[in-house]
């Protein structure tokens, strides 16, 4: 019997797969070939492999708490607890991923009509890679003089 994760990444992919009429495998090699093609198709091939990749950390995470749990007399120790800990950051960082690659399959989704739509596309489109806030003081040449109606003399 399948778990209920595995029925969410096969629910994930059957969406992804529908939306763009197309097998995952066909939309990664179409996404690869030509990546500004479909923004879109290019945002949601990233983000399925965010949620592959979140999704094998669980995993990972979860094997290793079940081996200590196992071998723990009654008591658990913080070590154990710690894995715990990794197990539910795990969940949160797959969950989180799995709700991007719902919001990018819904057209209708919230932020993506409207106004907000609007200033996204504008962003998205001309945005400078830099930060958006100078993050260091503006270069002035040594040898400028400090004139000017301020200047003390």
């Amino acid at each position: 019997m399948p778990d209920g994760i595995d029925d969410v990444l096969e629910v994930i992919t059957q969406q992804i797969e529908n939306r763009f009429r197309m097998s995952l495998p066909e939309l990664q090699q179409a996404v690869q070939a030509a990546p500004q093609a479909n923004p879109d198709a290019t945002d949601v091939v990233k983000w399925h492999g965010l949620l592959i990749e979140s999704q094998t950390a669980l995993e990972r995470a979860e094997d290793n708490l079940l081996a200590a749990l196992e071998s723990q007399p009654s008591e658990v120790d913080d070590p154990t607890l710690d894995l715990a800990h990794r197990v539910n950051v795990a969940v949160a960082a797959r969950d989180g991923r799995a709700t991007v690659v719902r919001w990018l399959l819904d057209p209708a989704a919230p932020g993506k009509q409207g106004l907000a739509a609007e200033r996204l596309a504008r962003l998205s489109r001309g945005a400078p890679k830099g930060p958006a806030v100078q993050t260091s003081a503006p270069i002035r040449p040594a040898t400028a003089p400090a004139t000017g109606r301020g200047a003390l003399r």
